[in-house]
């Protein structure tokens, strides 16, 4: 982060709600003492997992990498997410960020998804959205560079970097998606942040800094925003 980054950073979204934190308020209102609750891609340690200790019934994490300092109270998986080692209809509520722009066969995740939930259970996720402009130059970028240029621009461990594959990043799929699936879309919310991928140059920050003020206040725009928020809900029957 460069100096002048910090500091149109500080001054113009000290206040802003990042998107992860609208995306747990979101699992927040769905999320009671009663819910099984299961994180699809939960990271190696759970970072989000974490804060629902002592407030649902049961935690499950399904990740592919290797798990580390789980605390006590959650339950892991090694596991594919289209072949989750669940009993059918055990799930109440599955969130899951940052994670369907690397699904490569996403309804048989959906189907998956259908599969695990009570009826009438949700799933919540944020991913990238398409049209994002990030997420443009990365459709375009192989994905063998990829976590060598986010090590560089946000510090991330490689290890930690994934494929993309952007193939429910889109309204249009997630309708499809979920139609074949036997869920029907509660909400499709566009949100927005500040540009974390420029902040390595203060002029280009700025620059995407005026970009995100434009399509955040002008609706017309919302489809160019940089996160989708989806909650999907399994049909009762």
């Amino acid at each position: 982060m460069t100096k002048l980054s910090e500091q149109l950073l500080k001054r113009y979204y000290t206040n802003s709600v990042h998107p992860y934190r609208v995306y747990e308020q979101k699992v927040d209102l769905l999320l009671n003492a009663d819910s099984v609750l299961l994180d699809a891609g939960c990271g190696r340690g759970v970072p989000v997992l974490k804060k629902y200790l002592g407030r649902a019934k049961r935690l499950i994490g399904v990740e592919l990498v290797e798990f580390r300092d789980v605390p006590d109270g959650i339950e892991v998986y090694n596991a594919d997410l289209a072949n989750i080692p669940l009993p059918a209809e055990s799930v109440d509520l599955i969130m899951s960020r940052s994670v369907f722009e690397h699904l490569t066969d996403p309804s048989a995740v959906y189907k998956e998804f259908s599969r695990i939930l009570r009826p009438g259970g949700a799933v919540v996720f944020l991913t990238a959205n398409m049209w994002d402009y990030g997420t443009m130059v990365a459709r375009l970028i192989p994905n063998r560079f990829h976590a060598r240029i986010v090590n560089k621009v946000e510090g991330r461990e490689e290890e930690d970097t994934f494929p993309t594959a952007y193939l429910t990043n889109r309204k249009s799929d997630v309708i499809r998606l979920s139609k074949i699936n036997n869920f029907k879309i509660e909400s499709y919310e566009y949100l927005s942040q500040y540009p974390n991928y420029l902040m390595f140059n203060g002029g280009l920050f700025f620059i995407g800094m005026c970009y995100e003020k434009i399509i955040s206040r002008i609706d017309a725009l919302r489809f160019l925003r940089g996160w989708i928020m989806v909650v999907l809900r399994k049909n009762p029957s």
